[in-house]
């Protein structure tokens, strides 16, 4: 593989040479001890064509906003229908979500219209989560971060991938909850996680091990390729 399509990162920390897959957005990954020779490196990568070559089998498929996709929002299956006399903004409506407008703004259409109902939904969720444990939370945010579902800043402003929109209603209210008890514990100690299911109401590990293991496929929707 050439450098370009290997993602190399040195850390100060690394005793040895590794090699990680990210399934959300099909790279590789080679972490570098600090003084370790890039050429060397590259060339450790390439006795490992095969694996890479497996994982990349392994990657969700793409599934762009087109007319006619099937699409969960809350985790519930959605059609995305277009209709030239419906109005531009989105209607979501008995499983269906119609849009009307150009049909060459479709696909940038329903991104958009995704991204705020995330933030609809996820601030009226972390306000809920917040009265609940008696916090307050100065600004909710989303993005589309590939390497996290939500955060938590010293400040209390929280951010939340979008695309937590896409995922079963049970699996985001849990990220909320997850986000908003940092509020209380800024750590991952007992006392947070007593917090977490105290304030959403049951264990949500389920939901964490959701995400494990299908979080990846959502960073897929979106994409023509």
């Amino acid at each position: 593989m050439t450098p370009a399509a290997v993602e190399v990162v040195r850390h100060r920390r690394a005793r040895r040479m590794k090699l990680a897959f990210d399934p959300a957005s099909g790279r590789v990954r080679l972490i570098l001890p600090t003084r370790a020779k890039l050429a060397a490196g590259m060339a450790w990568v390439d006795t490992h064509r095969d694996w890479i070559a497996a994982q990349h089998a392994k990657l969700p498929q793409a599934r762009p906003f087109a007319i006619g996709a099937v699409i969960p929002i809350g985790g519930r299956d959605t059609e995305l229908v277009w209709r030239a006399d419906a109005p531009r903004t989105p209607v979501l409506s008995e499983g269906r979500l119609l849009i009307g407008g150009s049909e060459s703004g479709f696909e940038l259409r329903v991104a958009r219209w995704l991204r705020r109902e995330a933030l609809r939904v996820l601030t009226a969720e972390t306000a809920e989560y917040a009265r609940k444990a008696g916090v307050q939370v100065s600004g909710v945010g989303v993005g589309d971060t590939r390497s996290r579902w939500g955060s938590c800043t010293a400040a209390g402003a929280i951010r939340y991938s979008w695309r937590l929109i896409l995922a079963p209603a049970e699996v985001r209210r849990a990220t909320v909850a997850h986000e908003v008890a940092h509020r209380v514990h800024m750590n991952h100690s007992p006392a947070f996680h007593a917090v977490v299911a105290t304030i959403f109401g049951s264990d949500p590990s389920p939901a964490r091990r959701w995400l494990k293991t299908n979080g990846a496929a959502l960073h897929w929707y979106g994409r023509g390729s």
